[in-house]
């Protein structure tokens, strides 16, 4: 084990967040107006008494870009655990379905399926997990029948107080970043650097969503509005549930 240092983690973050922030900018262009209509709730809409369709645009494509931030930031800090877990135990990025860190300690392989949050997935989710556990560590024994292999479930953010599930072990939070770490106050320590250039890279996309939210309210606006502006939610209803929809104009 070697003592992590701090100023190699603030250096990575610095040099690596524009990753992050580049991927948001970049999901963005390929963003279809059709296709995230097709996976909403129209009902829920007119239920909710949208009548713009700047209300409606602004629904969908926040609800969309809430949820694909969250997995495209899930996969920047996976890579960060794995760059401070490779300073400190040598751990390296894993080749096995399933399993995303490796690393030695004490005689002991531990696997790790890095996730965001602690209330990341449903059961079949978690079976589907503890399957790969299963045949990660079968497989790892194949070559060395004497190694002990632990998994773990380890979770960015969050809380735990049962981390022990039996088959494997479960770390958010706190208790994930010190597992790969040693240190016990590393989930704090990693805040500041995040907002490195922050401001600026989100003046970018604010911008660039901002072009978007105008070019998707036309968009609706001409196909699923009206003559008088008013929201045509036959029209609406069609095209997202209908055996075979059609857009005025497409």
């Amino acid at each position: 084990m070697n003592s992590l240092n701090l100023n190699h983690v603030f250096d990575y973050i610095e040099q690596n967040i524009e990753t992050f922030h580049a991927k948001r900018i970049e999901h963005l262009s390929t963003l279809k107006l059709t296709q995230i209509l097709k996976r909403k709730n129209p009902y829920l809409f007119k239920a909710k008494y949208f009548l713009s369709s700047e209300q409606i645009v602004k629904a969908l494509v926040d609800a969309h870009l809430s949820s694909r931030e969250e997995t495209i930031f899930g996969d920047w800090l996976e890579s960060l655990a794995i760059f401070i877990n490779s300073k400190v135990y040598g751990g390296r990025k894993s080749g096995i379905t399933g399993i995303d860190l490796e690393f030695d300690v004490d005689n002991k392989r531990y696997i790790v399926a890095i996730k965001s949050g602690a209330n990341w997935g449903n059961s079949s989710q978690i079976k589907k997990m503890r399957t790969d556990f299963r045949t990660a560590i079968k497989t790892l024994r194949t070559s060395q029948s004497q190694l002990n292999v632990i998994a773990i479930n380890g979770c960015c953010y969050g809380k735990d107080n049962k981390p022990d599930k039996g088959d494997y072990f479960k770390y958010c939070g706190q208790e994930f970043w010190q597992f790969i770490s040693g240190n016990p106050e590393l989930f704090i320590q990693i805040i500041e650097p995040l907002g490195h250039q922050a401001q600026p890279k989100n003046d970018d996309f604010l911008q660039s969503y901002a072009q978007m939210i105008n070019l998707f309210v036309k968009e609706f606006s001409n196909n699923f509005c009206k003559t008088n502006g008013a929201i045509d939610w036959e029209q609406l209803v069609r095209f997202n549930s209908a055996s075979a929809p059609e857009i005025r104009g497409v």
